[in-house]
This record gives C-alpha cells, structure tokens and sequence, in this order.
C-alpha cells in the first residue's frame, strides 16, 4: 500500500442553512424566489448603475440570463437563501442572498435603483442576517464591496461588517479587473434593526 491509499479524503459535512424562509418587516417581505419573477430582475439588472457593482453579472443583461439564475433557486436545488425583497404588493424589486462558496457564507445584495436611498436595503440586509442567525448562530458572514461604492460599504459597517482586506476581483459587466473591499461579521456582532 502507498500512502495514499493510507489517507483517504474525509468528506467535510457543509453547514446547512435550511430552506429559504419568508421574512416581514415592518415595510417588506422577503420571500423565496419565483420563476415569475424573470422579468422584474431583468428589468432591474439591464441598469448598468446596478450592475456595474456586482461582480458576477454580465452585461447586457437579458431574460434568458435571469432564468438561468432563477431556476435552481426557484425548485430549491441549491443550498443557498436567494431571498426576494419585495414591498407589501409582492413586486420584485431586489435580492438579499447567502450563498455557500469554497466553505464559507456570503453575503451579497443589490436593489433597483427606483428604490434606493430609502433604507430598504439596509432593513432587508439587517433582517436577513438576523435570521440566518438565529440558524446558524456559529457562523461567520463573509461579504465585500467594490472600492467605489462607498454607500454599500456604510451600509455593511452600521451592521457590524469589519474590513479584513483589499483584493481586486473581475467584474463582468465593467469587463476589467476592480479593487475590492473583502468584508466579514462576525458570529454574535449583527447591529441595527430586527426582523418583526
């Protein structure tokens, strides 16, 4: 026998977060993704102003390219909590996730731009985490912003996100690498406010 043999790979066990839930606000309800949903992220997404921050996005944006987002996290197969954000009349109108990269949970965000400066993304973040808390209350939130967007990075900070670094990362729709701002909470440290 050779030593590989000798030393098998232990399958690590990844923490699961459960199903995506349905979180109120005292203005919102995040709610599980639909296929009909579609059109209002692609309606969002064609923003460049949107887009420009997100890293994994392409540019043009169109329909097919939501689908393809939506149906695994529509019919439940991934692990992950993609979170609709939509006001009291259910309309799309932006996402919270958390989804489980290389072992760790991370935190991203966008809303359209429609709705922004309202403290809507604040209080779905804010909620969200408290929820994925009460889950997984060991379990630290990784997240990051581009340089640039200095309003997402307040935003993280008033939670209690602590700055652990600066890489610089590809973002699909600028088509260049960007610097970015790596972000983590820490289990027990979520600040601001409560889900109702």
């Amino acid at each position: 026998m050779n030593a590989a043999t000798l030393h098998r790979r232990q399958d690590r066990v990844l923490p699961q977060a459960g199903p995506t839930p349905v979180i109120r606000t005292s203005r919102l309800t995040l709610r599980p993704h639909r296929l009909s949903d579609a059109d209002a992220i692609t309606q969002s997404l064609s923003d460049f102003a949107i887009t420009r921050m997100m890293a994994r996005v392409p540019t043009p944006y169109d329909r097919q390219d939501a689908l393809d987002w939506l149906v695994p996290r529509a019919s439940g197969v991934t692990n992950d909590w993609a979170l609709a954000i939509t006001e009291r009349d259910d309309v799309h109108i932006g996402v919270v996730s958390l989804e489980l990269r290389h072992g760790r949970w991370h935190l991203a965000y966008w809303l359209n731009r429609y709705y922004w400066r309202r403290g809507i993304m604040g209080e779905a973040v804010a909620a969200t985490l408290e929820r994925f808390g009460r889950r997984m209350p060991d379990t630290a939130v990784h997240s990051g912003v581009f340089a640039d967007n200095p309003a997402s990075l307040k935003l993280q900070s008033r939670l209690g996100f602590g700055i652990t670094g600066c890489t610089e990362i590809y973002s699909f729709a600028r088509s260049t690498m960007v610097p970015h701002i790596e972000t983590v909470l820490m289990p027990g440290m979520l600040q601001g406010p409560q889900a109702a």
